[in-house]
């Protein structure tokens, strides 16, 4: 059974926010809450490069602001304080179907910042709607 959240896929590229905008209007029509996950994800050989040198780069911290600012840009103060903010370590796709368990929807934009323009949805959005345990939204750019 879903729980009464909508949960939304935040990367900073500009699907991600209309994909949040429209997740926002969404929440505030049903009355469901709104979690917005961002993921991040490098190789772990990265690890290998300089062993015994830690690593100055904080990829959850870097997460953490891109999400803050996206939710800063497209929803009001009292919005913004009300979503649940989610950073994971893992795969997009694979985190976004994990938060979606027991939701009453996923919201994604059409691609993100590692899609290919000629794709009609990029692999994160075309993952979730294979594999999502919920329904899910493709919030899809303005035809030209």
């Amino acid at each position: 059974m879903a729980d009464g959240r909508i949960v939304v896929g935040v990367d900073g590229s500009e699907p991600s926010l209309k994909a949040l905008k429209w997740a926002a209007a969404q929440a505030a029509l049903t009355g469901d809450s709104l979690q917005a996950v961002i993921s991040w994800d490098y190789p772990g050989v990265w690890a290998t490069v300089v062993p015994g040198v830690s690593l100055q780069f904080d990829p959850e911290k870097v997460a953490r602001q891109i999400l803050d600012t996206a939710l800063d840009a497209i929803l009001t103060p009292e919005e913004a304080a009300a979503v649940t903010r989610t950073i994971v370590g893992d795969n997009a796709a694979q985190a976004l179907v994990d938060a979606a368990r027991g939701a009453s929807l996923l919201v994604v934009g059409d691609r993100g910042y590692s899609g290919f323009k000629a794709a009609v949805l990029g692999s994160v959005s075309s993952h979730v709607t294979h594999h999502a345990p919920c329904p899910v939204v493709v919030v899809r750019d303005e035809a030209s």
